[in-house]
């Protein structure tokens, strides 16, 4: 992938909206991934110097944002530390989601080996859903988060019987080998602009493997 190629949803002196394609890394990462190329490297030879606010999975899809300037890095980092921004993610779960809306209330606990897990002395962590879509073998979900912890939607969904297809980490790693890409997508982003100080929104469509994948579950 070249710099050209990362689609930019909004381009402003404070600001980049960006739609992140799955499989590639939000930041630069240790061990055999090392050497991978990064979302932050692409935009630095696009742009010049970027400011991390918050990250996507590196499998996962969708809208991410990115400060220019030191002053818009403590405000947007502040948005997000505040829960000032509300986040839309797309998932497909495994299974039936009974529910048509729901909300999962459980402490989550990073572990050694990377992955996460629910735990009584865990961070607190809420997770809420809405159901868009039952196909035979999978749910489709409308996904917020109130809190930011890593692999959270994952985690969560996973602690309920309904793992995110795709995921080899917290789904059956056989079962979810079949599938070319994690089926969770970041859709919709809203804030307040740090320049005028008005809600903005931006929206990202599942890109064309997400939409594959939906048409075979």
């Amino acid at each position: 992938m070249k710099p050209e190629d990362i689609e930019i949803v909004k381009e402003g002196p404070d600001l980049l909206v960006v739609n992140k394609p799955s499989g590639l890394l939000t930041m630069p990462a240790r061990g055999t991934l090392a050497k991978e190329k990064h979302l932050v490297g692409l935009l630095h030879q696009r742009f010049g110097k970027v400011f991390v606010v918050h990250r996507l999975d590196r499998d996962a899809s969708g809208l991410i944002l990115f400060a220019r300037t030191e002053k818009a890095h403590r405000y947007y980092s502040g948005l997000f530390e505040t829960r000032a921004v509300e986040k839309h993610y797309l998932v497909a779960a495994e299974g039936r989601v009974a529910e048509k809306r729901g909300e999962i209330d459980k402490p989550l606990k990073q572990r050694g080996s990377g992955r996460v897990s629910v735990a009584f002395d865990g961070k607190a962590s809420i997770t809420r859903y809405e159901v868009l879509e039952r196909h035979q073998h999978a749910t489709i979900l409308d996904v917020t988060i109130v809190t930011g912890r890593r692999h959270q939607i994952r985690a969560h969904l996973y602690s309920i019987g309904n793992p995110v297809i795709g995921d080899r980490m917290y789904g059956d790693a056989a079962k979810q080998a079949k599938y070319p890409r994690l089926m969770l997508h970041a859709w919709k982003l809203r804030f307040n602009d740090m320049a005028t100080c008005k809600p903005v929104s931006f929206e990202a469509d599942p890109p064309a493997d997400f939409m594959g994948v939906l048409k075979v579950l």
